[in-house]
This record gives C-alpha cells, sequence and structure tokens, in this order.
C-alpha cells in the first residue's frame, strides 16, 4: 500500500505546481486628458496642482454631503432600500457568487460513496434439489458491502483557475452593475427631486398671477362701467386671466404624474411626495471640484464594470488556450463486500483499484483552435468597450461642467430679466390706471413677466440639475 502513495504525492506535487498558461491581465493603456474640458469654467473650482489637492473631487463625497434638502436626503435612502432595480441587482450578486463556487468545484476531486445489500429467498424443495447430498440447505442468502469511488481531472495548465478567475472578475462586475445602479436611481431621484420642486414653484407663480390678474380685471371692468376705457379692455383683461387658470390644471398633472414616479423608484405604490419646507441647499460652486480625469478610472462603476468584463474575457483566453494541452485525470474506486455482517470490517474483505488517464485531442475539426481565437476576439472587443466606456465618461463629465457654467450664466440673466419685466408690468399699470396708455401695453408687459418668472424657474431647475448630473458622471452616488 505504501508503494501506491509515491505516484500519487508525485502527481500531487505536479499539480500544485502546474503553470497557468495564457496571458496575464495588463490594464489597457488609456489616453486620458490632464484635466476635463470644461473645468476651466469660473463655476467650477480647479484643484491646485499639488498631488494631495488634485485628488479632491465632488465624486468622492457622499450622497448625503451633496444633497443637503432632509426631504431629498430620505427619499433616497427610502429609494436605495426599496428600489426594485437594486434589489433586482444584488440578487445577480448573489446568483454569480454561486456560479463561482461552481466554477471553482472543477477543480477539486469528486468523491462519492455508497452501499448495497441484497437478499435472495429460494423454495425448500429447490435448495434440497440443488444440494442434493449437501448438508448446507439454506433457503435464504444475504451479501452487502460499501464502496468509496474518486475521479480528479487535474488542473496542470490552468483550465479550471482560468474559468475561476473568469468567474470571480464577473463577479465583481456584478457587484459594480449593482453600484452603477444604485448611482443612477440616486441621480434619477434627485432630478425628479429638481423637477417637482420647480413645478411647484410654477404653480405657485401661476397662481399668484391669477389673483393678480383678478384685480386687474375688477379694476377694468370698474373704469369701463365708469366710462374710462372701452369693453376691449375688459375682454383683454379677460383673456389674460383665462390664460393663467388654463395653465394650474396642466401644472397639476405634472405634478401628480411626477408624484407616480418617484413613488415607483421609492418602490412604493403610486402616490404623494413630501417636499421640504425651504429650498434645495446645493454646494455653492467654489465647494464643486471636479478632480482629475485619471480618478474616474478607479471610481466610476461603469468602468469598474467594464475593466472586470475585461479580466474574464482575459483569463477566459487562458481556459481555451490550456484545452489545448494534454489533459490528466485519476480515478479509484474502494470498498468492501461481504455475505456477513460482521465481515464488512474484515480486511480480507476489502478491494481497491486506481487508474491514470492522459490524453491528447489529435483531430477535433478546428473545434479547439478555433475556440481560441474566439476568446481572443472577445478580448478585443472587451478592450474596445473598456476604452469607449472611458471616453463616455470623460464626455458626461465634460458636458456637466460645460451644462453647470451655461447654466449659471443662463440663470443670472433670466434674473435680469425678470426683473425688468416685473418693473415694466408695474409701470404699465400705472400709466394705464392714469390713462396715459391703453390696456394693449399692460397686456403685453404682464405677459412678458409671467413667461419671465417662469423661464427664470426653468433656468433654476437646469442649473440644479447640472449640479446633480456632474456628480454622477463623477462617479458619485453609490457610496453610502
Amino acid at each position: 500500500m505504501k508503494y501506491t502513495l509515491i505516484p500519487c504525492l508525485v502527481i500531487f506535487t505536479l499539480f500544485v505546481g502546474g503553470c497557468t498558461v495564457g496571458p496575464h491581465y495588463v490594464r489597457p493603456a488609456t489616453d486620458t486628458p490632464p484635466a476635463y474640458r470644461g473645468a476651466d469654467n469660473s463655476a467650477v473650482s480647479s484643484p491646485p496642482p499639488s498631488p494631495k489637492s488634485s485628488a479632491v473631487s465632488l465624486g468622492d463625497q457622499k450622497w448625503s454631503e451633496v444633497f443637503r434638502d432632509p426631504a431629498l436626503q430620505e427619499l433616497i435612502r427610502e429609494a436605495l432600500a426599496n428600489n426594485y432595480d437594486i434589489k433586482i441587482a444584488a440578487g445577480h450578486v448573489l446568483e454569480q457568487q454561486d456560479q463561482v463556487g461552481i466554477t471553482r468545484s472543477q477543480q477539486f476531486p469528486t468523491v462519492s460513496g455508497g452501499g448495497s445489500y441484497t437478499a435472495l429467498g429460494l423454495p425448500s424443495n429447490l435448495v434440497n434439489t440443488l444440494n442434493s447430498g449437501n448438508t448446507n440447505n439454506a433457503t435464504r442468502y444475504y451479501s452487502g458491502g460499501f464502496t468509496l469511488s474518486a475521479a480528479w481531472n487535474l488542473d496542470f495548465w490552468g483550465q479550471y483557475r482560468r474559468r475561476t478567475e473568469a468567474a470571480r472578475a464577473q463577479l465583481l462586475a456584478t457587484e459594480w452593475a449593482r453600484r452603477m445602479i444604485m448611482s443612477t436611481v440616486v441621480e434619477n431621484v434627485a432630478t425628479a427631486y429638481v423637477e417637482l420642486r420647480s413645478l411647484d414653484s410654477e404653480l405657485e407663480i401661476t397662481r399668484r398671477t391669477v389673483d393678480a390678474r383678478k384685480q386687474s380685471l375688477q379694476l377694468t371692468q370698474t373704469l369701463e362701467e365708469g366710462g374710462a376705457t372701452s369693453l376691449a379692455d375688459v375682454r383683454q383683461a379677460e383673456e389674460l386671466l383665462y390664460t393663467a387658470e388654463a395653465a394650474i390644471p396642466d401644472f397639476e398633472r405634472q405634478i401628480q404624474q411626477l408624484e407616480n414616479s418617484i413613488s415607483i423608484l421609492l418602490g412604493r405604490n403610486p402616490g404623494p411626495i413630501v417636499r421640504g419646507a425651504a429650498d434645495i441647499e446645493w454646494p455653492e460652486p467654489e465647494e464643486i471640484p471636479a478632480g482629475i480625469p485619471s480618478q474616474l478610472l478607479e471610481r466610476r462603476p461603469d468602468i469598474q464594470q467594464a475593466e472586470e468584463q475585461l479580466i474574464a474575457a482575459n483569463a477566459n483566453v487562458g481556459a481555451a488556450k490550456a484545452q489545448l494541452f494534454p489533459q490528466l485525470s485519476l480515478s479509484g474506486e474502494g470498498g468492501t463486500s461481504s455475505d456477513q455482517l460482521k465481515g464488512l470490517v474484515d480486511s480480507k474483505n476489502l478491494y481497491w483499484y486506481a487508474t491514470g488517464n492522459l490524453t491528447q485531442i489529435i483531430f477535433d475539426g478546428g473545434r479547439l483552435r478555433n475556440n481560441l481565437k474566439l476568446t481572443e476576439a472577445q478580448k478585443q472587443e472587451q478592450v474596445l468597450t473598456y476604452q469607449r466606456t472611458i471616453k463616455s465618461a470623460l464626455e458626461s463629465v465634460s458636458d456637466a461642467l460645460i451644462g453647470l457654467e451655461k447654466y449659471r450664466q443662463y440663470r443670472e440673466r433670466e434674473e435680469q430679466l425678470a426683473q425688468a419685466a416685473e418693473g415694466a408690468t408695474k409701470l404699465a399699470k400705472i400709466r394705464y390706471g392714469g390713462g396715459a396708455t391703453s390696456y394693449l401695453e399692460v397686456l403685453t408687459t404682464d405677459t412678458n413677466y409671467f413667461s419671465a418668472q417662469l423661464m427664470l424657474t426653468t433656468a433654476h431647475q437646469r442649473e440644479a440639475i447640472s449640479i446633480v448630473q456632474l456628480y454622477s458622471a463623477l462617479g458619485g452616488g453609490w457610496k453610502q
């Protein structure tokens, strides 16, 4: 028995020290610029050139540090806990964990065991005939035994280790996909909340405008009754009032439909959404550093996911290459068999055998070679996907930076326009009340002022959403 252990130990040593064929992963070279396009805008602080300060980025902050509205923070927490897309992504991670275990099990031997029991009963006359002249005339026979068998495909060339490496990379890719969904959910909730607050403001502006135009209509009716103005002015005042009143149901529709959308993001049934009491607090422009582009490779979930998929594709190349080499397998079986219970533990009834096989495919019609070429092509595709993902990330950050600056300028001009329109409206009403102008001037200036207020609200909304988009583009939102 001791002599049989020697070849087994030799084979085991060769297995442990066996090589792993195939390419080792090296991150592809990436052409990242030293700074984002748009990062030199006055709306975004450019970090000093020192390495310590250049590592600072808005994307490194937790979402609770960026979105300071308590009501919005509560909505985001609820969404991260109950959103169905996040739950589904978490389930995918668990599935991939099991897949890693399944793949890794191929590296180890398969051992199985079993037992058998047989009983045979014969009629006495048949036993007497068979045993004529024999004193042993038993009519019942028993036998039993136990077996233990094992089989092992030795992973000398690293085929199974490469497959395990690929499965683990896919697991990490699935985890990064879950984080990307978390980041997207945070962005969607914050964006929808900004839009909801903007619609609230537009509805409030419209209601105030309706109240003001009702008063203007009453004044016009009074002047018309006194003969100081014409019926045409009354009709124009009514036109202003009805235009504003017609906008109220549309704003209410948009608000309720957006509340339903947010409720679904939160995992709720459609229903109302609680808002904050005050305006949303956003970081000041000097508090929004973009950082450096090379940080995206480590922080953006979609880039990390693409790289892990590339690592998996690289490992698959090694697994396909290992199939070209000879395959070594071991198998054996041992057990005991006896027709008596006490004989099952008797060494005389023990048996065993062991075999080893070394096989090399000589001809398969090019299947293995083409499989290797396929995995290499898939790897090159993943390289391009990884590089494209980086370029798309750089584009999204640059777009957000440019949008933040230009929407800030747009909002400032809209504030000036709204102030000018308000002054013109007040002056027109004073002139009309003094009989110095017709109601057409009031009609024009009031319409312009109402539009200017709505456009100013839209400008605030776009500026706020650009901050949300910049935070998401920089890879923020998934850190708890």
